[in-house]
């Protein structure tokens, strides 16, 4: 009986839990592909950071010369690269005329390496609205066109959009799903787009903000220091009364961010950390979360075949019973993760894979916060940072 009330009171805590974790994203804004206005539009400079981008660089800049907005500057900035990104973007812009590659200085003590490139590049732009695109995003043709007007309908000075994230591999399906279902608790779209509250988020991989809020605030010299110059520049844009908005912007742009497991850990270690370096009540959330998906990756398959082994060598009412519980709630878990696959992109049967993936990005979450505790810090692209 002790076992099987502890097995109820688990199914109900699951049941509330599922739900509560699986109906936090309410993005109300969305960006609609649009044509361009028969009016004069400002313009908008296009600035995109490139450290190592081999990969995803040609693809990038491909997006950009085939947007429909226009007035547009294209400005790419070479982070001091080691790979073939310089060459790459010297033929490109042999080819395209229009865009302006610039190659970066080395980086000064007490910068990190984004901000310090995003502001050598905004230095040398030359338009009223600045939009900071990463080089592993890939936008639609009419992406400028439809976030601007999004942002003038709804009186954004920085706007920013959740990009659709590419998945093929097994890996990327498995883990990714679950992390953004994470993220969605973590930093809800809602209190975000509520001037009322502080709750503050950009997504670095499209920001658009208005020149002069850029300047006002201080630009990237303001978070030289950041590798979570993204949400720290949103902090800066919110605290100072100006109105930030952030939209689904799935249809206006793609992102392909990691490729393999190791590409994800290192990427997502870092991601995690610089999440809940800063503050206390998400590490607590973290390390409460990281436990939660433990749990799920390691509780609902033994409980499950505890329960139909019990039942199968005694034919138990009450092992029938916890089987049942154990069933409901693997039930209600396939259900949520069916649901959220299909908003991804993915193939539904990649819920099977919830308690691997969870198994993982509890492992992610826990050394992410033992790095924060530690003071150990993190290496990204072949910098180490610890603040």
């Amino acid at each position: 009986m002790t076992i099987f009330i502890a097995s109820t009171l688990t199914c109900l805590a699951a049941l509330v839990v599922l739900t509560w974790l699986h109906t936090q994203y309410h993005l109300d804004i969305v960006v609609f592909p649009s044509p361009p206005p028969q009016t004069d539009l400002p313009l908008i400079s296009i600035i995109v950071p490139a450290r190592n981008e081999e990969r995803n660089i040609c693809r990038c800049v491909d997006g950009l010369l085939a947007q429909t907005y226009p007035n547009l500057e294209i400005i790419i900035l070479d982070d001091r690269s080691t790979d073939a990104t310089p060459r790459i973007l010297d033929e490109l812009s042999a080819r395209a005329p229009q865009l302006r590659v610039l190659h970066g200085a080395e980086l000064p003590p007490g910068w990190a390496g984004k901000p310090h490139a995003l502001a050598q590049a905004a230095a040398a732009a030359r338009g009223d609205w600045l939009l900071f695109v990463d080089a592993d995003t890939f936008l639609a043709p009419e992406a400028v066109v439809s976030t601007y007007l999004a942002a003038r309908e709804h009186g954004a000075d920085l706007f920013t959009i959740l990009t659709r994230q590419e998945m093929v591999t097994f890996w990327e399906r498995t883990v990714l799903p679950l992390v953004l279902t994470a993220l969605s608790v973590g930093f809800s779209p809602r209190k975000v787009n509520d001037p009322g509250r502080r709750d503050a988020i950009a997504n670095g991989q499209f920001i658009l903000i208005k020149r002069d809020v850029y300047a006002a605030i201080g630009g990237h010299a303001a978070v030289r220091d950041s590798i979570v110059d993204d949400k720290d520049l949103a902090e800066l844009v919110k605290g100072a009364g100006y109105r930030l908005v952030l939209a689904d912007g799935r249809s206006a742009a793609s992102t392909r961010m990691y490729t393999s497991l190791p590409e994800m850990w290192e990427g997502w270690t870092k991601n995690i950390y610089l999440g809940l370096k800063d503050t206390p009540s998400l590490l607590m959330l973290g390390v409460f979360g990281a436990f939660l998906a433990l749990a799920a990756a390691l509780l609902l398959p033994f409980w499950l075949a505890g329960g139909l082994i019990w039942w199968y060598a005694g034919s138990s009412s009450v092992a029938l019973a916890i089987t049942l519980e154990a069933l409901a709630v693997w039930g209600y878990l396939l259900f949520w993760r069916v649901l959220a696959a299909r908003d991804l992109g993915v193939p539904a049967w990649y819920a099977l894979t919830t308690p691997l993936g969870a198994g993982l990005f509890a492992v992610m979450m826990l050394v992410s916060a033992y790095d924060v505790l530690s003071g150990k810090g993190v290496v990204w692209k072949g910098r180490r940072y610890q603040k």
